[in-house]
C-alpha cells in the first residue's frame, strides 16, 4: 500500500514537471514570435519590455514632479510644470532610443519611412513646426507664463496652461480660448500682468461745454476712491484730454489687482459717474451737427 502510494507521487511530480517545462516551452515561443510592419520586425517580448519601460518612465517623472513641485514657491510650481510637459517628450524620445538600442532592434527602417514622410508632407506641416518653436521660445524666454492675462488680436484671457503647439486661456465669461503658439510671433501681444498684477485702467467722459471743469474733476475723483475694487495706492488722476466736437473731453485713470475682472469697475464706474452728473446738472452731451441747406437759385 506504501509503495502505491509512492508510486502515485512519483507520477505525479514528472506530470507536473513535464506539463511546467511545456507550459515554460510554449510561454518562450510565444514571447519569441515577431510582429512584423512591413520592414520592422519587434518580438513580442521586446514589445512588453518597452510598453513597461514607458509605463516605469511614466510613474518616474509623476514622482520627480511631485518632489519637485513640493519644494517650489507656489507662484513657481505652474512656471515649472509648463516647462517639464515640454522636456517630457525629450525624455520619453530618449528613453525610446536607449531601449531600442538595448534590446537590439533596427530602427532604420523606422527613421527612413519618417524622413520620406516628413519630406512629403513638410509643406503642409509648416504652421505645425511653427508653433512648436513658438512654444519652445515662449517657455525659454518665458514672455508668457501660466497666470498671465494676455490681450491678443482684442481678446483677453488668463493664461491657463501652456502646450508645446497651443497655449489654452480662459476669457472672463469661462469661454476656453485655444491660441497657436506660432501668433505669439506674427501679433503684437499685450501682457498685462508681465510688470505684476496691479494694472492701470481708465473710464473717459465728456461733458458739456457749460461745465464746471474743476467741479467735474472732483466728481470722477469721488467716484473711483469710492469704488470698493480700486486700490488707494497710487492716487486716482483726472486728465482733461480735449476740446472735443460736441464734448469737453476728461479721462480717470486708476489702478486696481485684477485686470482680468477689470470690466466690472469699470461698469461700476461708469453707473457711477451717470448718477453723479445727473445729481449735479453736469451734461454729458451727444453729437450735434449743424445743417445748412442751400436753395437752389437757378430753378427759379
Amino acid at each position: 500500500m506504501v509503495f502505491m502510494v509512492f508510486l502515485q507521487q512519483q507520477i505525479a511530480e514528472k506530470v507536473v514537471n513535464t506539463l511546467d517545462k511545456n507550459v515554460w516551452q510554449k510561454i518562450q515561443e510565444v514571447l519569441a514570435l515577431k510582429l512584423e510592419i512591413g520592414s520592422f520586425k519587434i518580438s513580442i517580448l521586446s514589445l512588453i519590455i518597452v510598453i513597461v519601460t514607458f509605463i516605469l518612465t511614466k510613474y518616474i517623472l509623476s514622482f520627480v514632479t511631485k518632489i519637485v513641485t513640493g519644494r517650489l514657491e507656489k507662484d513657481n510650481v505652474p512656471k515649472f510644470q509648463s516647462l517639464f510637459s515640454f522636456l517630457k517628450y525629450f525624455i520619453y524620445a530618449f528613453v525610446g532610443i536607449i531601449i531600442f538600442q538595448a534590446l537590439g532592434i533596427n530602427l532604420t527602417p523606422i527613421l527612413a519611412a519618417s524622413a520620406a514622410l516628413l519630406v512629403g508632407v513638410g509643406l503642409a506641416l509648416q504652421t505645425l513646426f511653427q508653433d512648436i518653436l513658438s512654444g519652445v521660445f515662449i517657455l525659454i524666454d518665458r514672455t508668457v507664463i501660466v497666470g498671465d492675462i494676455i490681450e491678443l488680436d482684442g481678446k483677453i484671457g488668463r493664461v491657463e496652461e501652456i502646450k508645446l503647439r497651443t497655449t489654452r486661456a480662459v476669457t472672463i465669461d469661462n469661454k476656453v480660448l485655444v491660441i497657436p503658439n506660432h501668433q505669439y510671433l506674427t501679433n503684437s501681444l499685450y501682457n498685462w500682468t508681465q510688470n505684476g498684477k496691479n494694472t492701470r485702467d481708465s473710464v473717459t467722459v465728456g461733458v458739456a461745454y457749460d461745465s464746471d471743469v474743476d467741479l467735474v474733476k472732483k466728481l470722477l475723483l469721488k467716484v473711483v476712491k469710492e469704488n470698493s475694487k480700486v486700490l488707494s495706492i497710487p492716487e486716482p488722476i483726472v486728465f482733461f484730454e480735449d476740446f472735443g466736437d460736441s464734448a469737453l473731453e476728461f479721462k480717470v485713470v486708476y489702478t486696481i489687482s485684477d485686470s482680468f475682472m477689470g470690466a466690472i469697475p469699470r461698469s461700476e464706474i461708469r453707473f457711477a459717474i451717470t448718477r453723479l452728473f445727473r445729481e449735479y446738472n453736469i451734461q454729458i452731451p451727444f453729437p450735434q451737427r449743424e445743417i445748412h441747406v442751400l436753395e437752389d437759385n437757378s430753378k427759379k
